[in-house]
């Protein structure tokens, strides 16, 4: 049995090792580069296995991967970190400006997505025979449709797209972490019997809008704390440790009041990076600035490693296969179809709107939440079904449309760059 520390002291040297590839060799994005460098590498060694029956190296992969415990490393750790570390460093001036945008997209569009999605892989079980129901279908649903930042500003900020452009896809990718979340709990506990199912569909958006609002006002309060304690101390070593309490004190205060955790950790994220200007020195500003860049670094490195190697635990199904196979661009479907019907209305003043729609649908990937939200599902018949659709989703968002996002921003905004959602 491998001890916490052991596990993260591989993880580091893996990722090490598989960055200075990528930087030599692949010269990917890092998290791309991870990812496949990952994969690639326990599927290799699956194969040797398959040749080599008695090397035993597809179950020690395994146990690896299972001795991590990804959702409970991510839902319950790297989450409050990654999100108040966008947060943190977003420009919530652009946000503010755009903030009818993102909340539709936040809310509406994966609410939508979700319905969508569901009613799709529902469809498509019952012509595989794959026996999904319609719960089922919604929990993936809710899994599969918020959308992930990382890499894709740094995208972005490189062709020069509008600054409004990025708030837009930073704010809604903030948010809809948040959301999505809070859709794939009440949908689980739905699905799985407990005694939410009990209660009528005003209760439940009730619910719904409890957790989400509650998470919201919990970080206002706790943010505006921090931020009076940081306004009176002139010690950037000190300011840090608040953050640092700020962004875990927040996500636990928020699972044990039962309010969403990721919602109250970026709106405390948004306020004490807003304030910094008037609470902090250039030189506490600059410091924490640095550092929380490098925890995002650090995390997502592990994430992107932790995803590659997650392929081990899943058990290709031809069957699902194929869902996976018919899934992927039916889910890119829905998210223009979502992003569109949320985001247009508000933006049919715009010039360029069309093109800045197809780079929020393209731009939408989906990363590590989906995966730790699909391996965290109870035992039960279509929980393989489900992680293997999700993580062909996944990965291929991730490769396939990171590494041609940069091309797709480029020719969508060709001549109009004023054009984005306001």
């Amino acid at each position: 049995m491998h001890s916490p520390f052991d596990l993260l002291a591989l993880l580091l040297v893996l990722s090490a090792g598989l960055a200075y590839l990528n930087y030599r060799v692949l010269k990917l994005p890092m998290t791309v580069g991870l990812l496949v460098g990952a994969a690639a590498g326990a599927l290799l060694l699956i194969a040797l296995d398959a040749v080599v029956p008695s090397l035993g190296l597809k179950l020690a992969i395994r146990g690896l991967v299972g001795s991590i415990n990804f959702p409970a490393a991510l839902l319950d750790g790297f989450l409050a970190f990654l999100l108040f570390a966008g947060a943190f460093q977003v420009n919530s001036a652009d946000m503010f400006a755009r903030k009818w945008t993102i909340l539709a997209l936040a809310t509406f569009a994966t609410i939508l997505s979700t319905t969508l999605v569901a009613a799709a892989l529902l469809a498509v079980s019952r012509l595989l025979g794959l026996g999904i129901s319609l719960p089922w279908c919604l929990v993936f649903g809710a899994l599969i449709s918020p959308t992930d930042p990382v890499s894709v500003l740094d995208v972005l900020k490189r062709i020069g797209i509008p600054r409004g452009l990025q708030a837009v896809v930073a704010g809604e990718s903030l948010f809809n972490d948040g959301i999505g979340v809070v859709l794939f709990t009440l949908a689980l506990s739905l699905t799985t019997g407990s005694p939410i199912n009990h209660l009528g569909p005003t209760t439940i958006a009730s619910l719904f809008l409890l957790e989400a609002v509650g998470g919201g006002l919990l970080g206002l309060g706790f943010g505006y704390l921090a931020f009076l304690l940081i306004r009176h101390v002139d010690d950037y070593n000190v300011e840090l440790i608040i953050s640092l309490a700020l962004a875990s004190g927040t996500y636990s205060a928020a699972g044990l009041l039962g309010v969403s955790g990721p919602i109250a950790v970026v709106v405390a994220g948004i306020l004490i990076g807003q304030g910094m200007d008037g609470a902090m020195t250039e030189t506490t500003r600059q410091h924490l600035m640095t550092f929380w860049r490098l925890v995002e670094e650090i995390l997502n490195a592990l994430l992107f490693l932790t995803i590659g190697l997650e392929i081990a635990a899943i058990d290709l199904d031809r069957r699902s296969i194929i869902a996976m196979a018919v899934m992927i661009p039916t889910v890119l479907v829905i998210r223009w179809l979502s992003v569109t019907a949320s985001a247009l209305p508000l933006n049919l003043h715009l010039p360029g709107r069309y093109g800045s729609l197809l780079i929020l649908t393209w731009g939408g990937l989906r990363g590590g939440l989906s995966v730790a939200m699909a391996l965290s599902l109870p035992d039960s018949p279509n929980k393989a079904s489900i992680l293997t659709i999700a993580y062909g989703i996944v990965v291929f968002s991730i490769v396939g449309q990171g590494l041609t996002l940069e091309t797709v921003a480029r020719r969508a905004l060709a001549g109009r760059a004023d054009g984005y959602p306001g």
